[in-house]
């Protein structure tokens, strides 16, 4: 059996150092996607919509890494990749402190070793198990290439990213690079520990914002 070692190949993009931000060049990587919104008076921990979605997508990849580990010829193994979300808001103004305007895609990396057919009979075995439903319709297959990054690894609860996220602006300043979430970005956050078991202050959450150089 073949053994795809996703986290060693991509650790310089799911384990940064807490201690630097880094200006980084993000490949086009292929993954499994959904798109939501977040209720109005909710937030995610809290929003029934987001819940599904979260669960129709884990649910999908590991079917898909199930199936490719146990077929009969050509098996692979591969982990399943940390959840990620890229957040924007409905009227333009991004608040982390105001959750109930957010729009989320949520994403698990996918290796190119799955294709559209692998992944309509992965959503095909979902259906049999577990019934049908519109999150489960709505998870697609697709590349994303987000080019130009800074990022760092926030560590504590997501309450305080805002002071992670100030130093990540400190270093685009002192740098020449602007900020793209708004305009033409999205904040984007990968969930490295489960938050139903890690500590608060434990928590480690990649942060990452797209970026363009500024012109002189």
């Amino acid at each position: 059996m073949k053994i795809l070692d996703l986290k060693k190949q991509f650790k310089h993009l799911y384990q940064p150092s807490a201690k630097k931000i880094e200006a980084i060049q993000i490949p086009k990587l292929q993954f499994a996607m959904i798109d939501g919104q977040i209720e109005k008076g909710s937030e995610p921990g809290k929003s029934p919509r987001f819940a599904e979605a979260t669960q129709a997508l884990y649910s999908l990849c590991y079917t898909l890494k199930f199936m490719v580990k146990k077929r009969k010829t050509n098996a692979i193994d591969y982990p399943v990749m940390p959840l990620e979300g890229l957040w924007g808001v409905t009227d333009g103004k991004f608040d982390i402190t105001i959750k109930d305007n957010w729009t989320f895609t949520l994403m698990i990396m996918q290796p190119d070793v799955i294709n559209k057919e692998i992944f309509e009979e992965a959503r095909e075995n979902v259906r049999k198990k577990k019934g049908d439903s519109e999150m489960l319709n709505k998870v697609k297959l697709a590349y994303f290439e987000e080019g130009l990054c800074v990022q760092t690894m926030h560590i504590g609860p997501y309450a305080t990213e805002p002071a992670t996220m100030e130093r990540m602006q400190e270093f685009m300043q002192a740098n020449g690079l602007f900020d793209n979430v708004g305009p033409n970005g999205l904040h984007h956050e990968i969930y490295i520990s489960d938050p139903r078991k890690a500590k608060p202050e434990k928590m480690k959450t990649v942060l990452r914002h797209p970026v363009v150089k500024v012109k002189k």
